[in-house]
This record gives structure tokens, sequence and C-alpha cells, in this order.
């Protein structure tokens, strides 16, 4: 089962040539995939605890009435997003970004600037810290352009998650986390947007535990809207002699990126008959024993899927010939190991991560643009890579690093691999 692997995984390891258990991560260090390890992601505390969603929206609407925006507590630090842009700012001493977390009363200044009255329900609770006695919120700035520029004139600025996802470096769990709270902030705003009114009688709905849940405002209705979250199965096909790996291509994917099959689970379908079925559809291979990996949030799809959970497996086909559904993908080959370690290890995503990041940090500076995420990754010559695999952000480079890697790891035994992440 998904909420214990380890069960499952020590089953299936005994079947394959080459145990699953020697797969592990790539050398480069990681502690959670990008979008997890929320350090501020709030743990459910009793309605009449201060930290409390409940106790903590009392507050904010007492502010917000009595206009006097002093000392009070808890803590208050605002996260304002624009069009599911996050605010944030860079360092003074190296090229990292930071969320641009403002105080209460700030935010309350640069609304009041530009004629803008907040309402308690402009705001989303996302989490708070006991120790520092800060509660953490987000607001949707949207509806006033005249913010950027109040913004601009302290260095801040709106920038897409994708782009920070890209600029994160990977290795300093302080800036992954600011990438988490991002995320997941901008999950909620997201979907409070696109469940305004009921699913199931179409009245209005009304924001709940300070904007983590609806209900419909009809009082013959009263149902209760929750998040939303799509889980989406990916998946690296490996043949049964485990010596080449199944990867696709989407029209959408900047040229020659290579990536993992995936698609939707649909209703009333278990984790394991999703990965055959859209296995089967999509290149008509078929697949037999199915192995979890790891699991990641992705809350950079579009508005209409604010949350999307990736589900990662492995996989081993049962049949080897390719029959491409040219309506869900360009193209899909069988890839040796020994060309999917050459494209691990000239695309330079260090180099991405670090040129990315340095352009955040200029438009922040206001003197540039937010950059296309389709740059070319470049081997160490200078020339174009023949291939490559998306970048260390994405779940899909962990399924392929840790397959294609696996001769150069020691021999491991049980899921020890598994949990690295």
């Amino acid at each position: 089962m998904l909420a214990c692997p380890s069960i499952s995984v020590i089953a299936s390891l005994h079947r394959f040539q080459r145990p699953i258990a020697s797969l592990h991560l790539s050398a480069m260090s990681f502690r959670s995939h990008a979008f997890s390890g929320n350090p501020i992601k709030s743990i459910t505390q009793k309605p009449n605890e201060p930290f409390s969603p409940q106790s903590a929206f009392l507050t904010l609407k007492t502010l917000l009435a009595s206009k006097t925006h002093g000392s009070h507590f808890p803590h208050f630090k605002i996260l304002p997003f624009r069009k599911g842009r996050p605010l944030v700012g860079s360092t003074i001493n190296d090229r990292m970004w930071r969320l641009g977390w403002l105080k209460f009363d700030e935010l309350v200044s640069y609304l009041e600037s530009c004629q803008l009255v907040p309402s308690e329900n402009d705001f989303v609770y996302i989490g708070f810290n006991p120790e520092g006695d800060v509660v953490y919120w987000a607001i949707d700035a949207t509806e006033d352009g005249k913010l950027v520029n109040e913004f601009g004139a302290k260095q801040l600025c709106f920038v897409e998650l994708r782009t920070l996802m890209v600029a994160t470096d990977w290795a300093d769990s302080k800036c992954m986390g600011e990438l988490a709270i991002a995320g997941h902030a901008r999950a909620l705003l997201e979907w409070g947007k696109t469940s305004r009114f009921c699913g199931y009688c179409g009245s209005a709905t009304v924001s709940m535990e300070a904007g983590r849940r609806k209900e419909c405002s009809s009082e013959l209705c009263k149902k209760r809207i929750y998040p939303r979250v799509d889980p989406v199965v990916i998946m690296l096909v490996i043949d049964r002699q485990n010596d080449r790996a199944l990867l696709s291509r989407q029209s959408r994917f900047v040229p020659r990126m290579w990536s993992c099959l995936a698609g939707f689970i649909e209703p009333g379908e278990s984790l394991e008959e999703a990965v055959r079925r859209e296995t089967r559809e999509e290149t008509g291979i078929e697949v037999s024993e199915v192995v979890y990996h790891s699991s990641q949030p992705w809350p950079v799809g579009p508005s209409s899927m604010p949350c999307q959970l990736m589900v990662g497996f492995f996989a081993y086909a049962k049949t080897l010939e390719i029959s491409v559904d040219k309506q869900e993908l360009e193209d899909a080959q069988w890839h040796s190991r020994q060309d999917v370690k050459k494209a691990l290890a000239f695309a330079e995503y260090k180099k991405a991560q670090e040129t990315t990041a340095a352009k955040v940090e200029q438009m922040c500076k206001g003197v540039g643009k937010e950059q296309s995420l389709s740059t070319d990754f470049n081997v160490e010559s200078g020339e174009l890579a023949s291939m490559f695999v998306p970048g260390p952000f994405a779940i899909a480079h962990h399924l392929i690093s840790s397959w294609a890697n696996q001769d150069d790891a020691p021999e491991k035994h049980g899921t020890s691999a598994l949990s690295n992440l």
C-alpha cells in the first residue's frame, strides 16, 4: 500500500534480476522533493489554542476592525501573491531569493496607499511557528497593479513559482523550505478562487477556518468543501533485463528533453492499475510489477488544478514493442542505461539553477524580465546536449537517476534506498 511501502516493496524486490533495493538517488544531496518539507505547515490544534486557524482569524478580524495596527499576539507575517506569483526579494550577500514576508502593519500600509481596504476573508492561514509566536498568512493582491510599483520600490517583485523552482538551490534546506511554503500557499489561494460557488447547488460559498475550507451559503445545502488535490501517477518503465528505460516526449517539451510517463488516476482505480493503464494507452507497453518510489506535491499546474500529487513508481514491462498514442505523446523510445547516464552527467543543472537565481535577483532590482524556462541545457564543452531529463526539482529526475546510477551504488537491502526522500 502507498501509505506503507515497505511491505509491498520488499515483497517485490526478490522478483527482479537486479533488485530495486539497489536503486539510489543521484549523488547530489537531497532532504526532500521540491515543494515538500514545509517547515511551517500547520499541525491541527484545538480551536481555542492561540495558533489555531480559528483563534488567529478572530485576532485578525479584531485588528482589521479596530484599525489599530500596533503590538499583538501572536505576531502575523503575510505573503502577498499576484496572479499566482509570490512576492520575493533577494538576499544581500548572495544570489538567493527569499519570500517577501510583510508584517501586518506593513501590508495594511501598502494596501491603504493604493486605496485598498482588506477584508478578513482575503487572508488564508498557512501555518504557525510557536517558537517565534508567529502565524503565517497568504493574501491574493491581484486586484490592483499599483502594488507592483509600491513593492518594486523596496526591491520586491512577484515571480512565477516555476521560475523560483528552477532558481532554488536544492542543497539549501532553508531555500527548499521557502519553496515548499510558497507552493502550499499558492495551492490554497488558487483553490479558493476556483471554489467560489457550490458544485452541488450553485450558491456562493463562504470561507471557513481562516480560508482552509469553504461552506455553501445556502441553508438548504451547507455542503462542506475542502481543498482539492489531484493525484497523478508518474512511472519509469524498465525492461525485464533492467538495461533500458522507456522515456517519452510531449509536444510542449523543450527540444531534446525526455521524461517519464505520467497520467491522472481515474475514479475507482488503484495506483498500480493507473500505472498499467496509462503505460498501455500511451505506448502500447504491457506492465507487470509496479513498485512505489516516492511522492511529490506539484502546485505549479494550471489554476484549475492548484495542487497535483505526483506519485512515483518503477514499472517492469512485459512487452517491448512501442505504439505511441500521438494525441498524448510526440514520441516514446527505449533508452540504454549508458545514454541516460550520459544525459545526466552532461546536463548542467547547477549552472541553470545559478543562472535563474541571478535573473530573479535582477528582476527584484527592477532591471530584468522573467526568463523563459526553455533555455537549453549545455554540455560542459559548450555544445548542446543530445538529450536531457528534467532537473532535480522534479520527481522524474529522481526516478531516472535512481535507475541509471544503481550500478554505482553499494548493495543495499530492504527499503533504505527508497526512504531517502
